[in-house]
């Protein structure tokens, strides 16, 4: 870099002492363009425009100053005045390109002006089929088989029936290749998880992954729908094609209420073309396209799903998961105060009493006696641990949220129970005396 001369010393003083001088500012850019730093303009200039967008005197000067031909803005020139060209309009095409000066950074002058030239390009890349909306396959995320958080049936604690009806109905079948030859039963399944909401159909669907060591795949609502018509279709495609390419695969969908909800009492059409769309990736291109694909949905009300969705080669198993039994809701309390400071819990004495409350209901449980004791600690200014009688309080004061979910499906059960849908869920409300 050439030395400076005394005149642009004494400039970069002046505008040292006068960072906001516009005017000042661009004669020192001048001054450094003429005697060969260019580079050193463009920065000076590039300052000059945070203070001034507008200037035409600041933005002819930055085109010289990167390479380009001479704009012809006179130096009185006010603030707003745009910027002139230098000679006539003529077409694109005869005008040539300014060539890059050898050893300028191309990359730092973009980044100097970045914020004050407008972009070149403002809408997003297309994807390879065409679309603006990038919803390859590439964007749905799946969970890998032994992914470090995965669980298994081992870690859900407790509900053996529910374990085993799993293993005799669902996973037995699929874990012994040479008997699923023998009777010739295809690598596809579906099964519905229906049930009180907060008693871990989602946690179970990922035990079930990895069972079979399957990828996971979350699918909800927010995932497929869109304002733009085609495009849920599109989403519910690509969403089961990266589970075909990437089988064997676990393909979760969640609410799925929302996602399949009964044609005949959709009003929007865009809805019944995704759950017609739904049914055609269920059933597959051919009888091998979905093999290794294992659909699992749940649902708190299976009575609102589409009878289609559940005809035989579809979601034509459902299992009901219940609020945890004992062994299950010991393992939850563990789980929610074991890295909480606590004393002298009675663990027996909490599961019994909080029989019917849900796994979300045990969390909150946890979280109000913890809430309890902080809030004491807080007021005496002593920390102390969370004992038995913040958490007998904070059972005392949580309200069973199953209730309301019992209330409806005990009518459902009642009234609507063709095909022995929900005998177990008649069962299970005779024992408890709810029917």
């Amino acid at each position: 870099m050439p030395e400076d001369s005394p005149l642009i010393r004494s400039m970069r003083t002046a505008v040292e002492a006068a960072p906001g001088d516009v005017p000042l500012r661009l004669h020192l850019a001048e001054l450094l363009l003429d005697a060969g730093q260019p580079d050193a303009s463009v920065a000076e200039v590039a300052v000059a425009l945070q203070h001034a967008p507008g200037d035409g005197q600041a933005r002819a000067l930055m085109i010289r100053a990167m390479g380009g031909p001479p704009a012809a803005a006179p130096t009185n020139a006010p603030a707003t005045a745009p910027a002139v060209p230098a000679v006539p309009e003529a077409p694109a095409s005869a005008v040539p390109a300014p060539a890059p000066r050898a050893g300028f950074d191309w990359r730092a002058a973009a980044d100097q002006v970045g914020d004050v030239i407008p972009p070149r390009f403002v809408e997003p890349p297309l994807t390879a089929d065409g679309y603006g909306d990038p919803g390859d396959a590439a964007a749905w995320d799946v969970s890998a088989p032994g992914a470090p958080g995965g669980v298994r049936l081992a870690d859900v604690g407790g509900m053996q029936e529910v374990k085993e009806r799993l293993e005799a109905a669902f996973l037995a079948p699929l874990r012994n290749p040479e008997l699923r030859r023998l009777y010739g039963k295809s690598l596809r399944g579906g099964l519905l998880l229906y049930g009180p909401p907060g008693c871990g159909k989602t946690f179970i669907a990922r035990a079930i992954a990895g069972e079979l060591g399957a990828g996971f795949l979350s699918v909800s609502v927010n995932d497929v729908l869109d304002m733009w018509i085609g495009n849920s279709e599109r989403n519910m495609h690509e969403i089961f094609q990266t589970a075909r390419r990437q089988a064997p695969c676990v393909v979760f969908l969640d609410e799925l209420d929302a996602l399949g909800a009964k044609r005949s009492r959709t009003q929007h059409g865009g809805l019944r073309n995704t759950v017609n769309q739904l049914l055609t990736e269920l059933d597959g291109i051919d009888s091998a396209a979905n093999e290794g694909v294992f659909v699992l949905a749940a649902t708190n009300v299976p009575w609102d799903v589409d009878i289609a969705l559940r005809r035989p080669g579809r979601l034509d198993r459902t299992l009901l998961v219940l609020p945890p039994d004992a062994p299950a809701r010991e393992a939850i309390l563990r789980y929610h105060l074991d890295e909480r400071p606590v004393e002298n819990v009675d663990l027996g004495k909490l599961v019994k009493i909080t029989e019917g409350l849900s796994g979300a209901d045990l969390a909150h449980l946890c979280e109000a006696a913890a809430e309890s004791a902080l809030l004491d600690s807080a007021r005496t200014g002593t920390v102390r641990m969370i004992g038995m009688t913040d958490l007998l309080r904070a059972a005392k004061e949580t309200v069973p949220s199953t209730e309301p979910w019992f209330a409806t499906a005990r009518n459902v059960a009642m009234y609507a129970n063709d095909g022995g849908t929900y005998d177990d869920l008649i069962t299970y409300l005779k024992k408890k005396r709810k029917l």
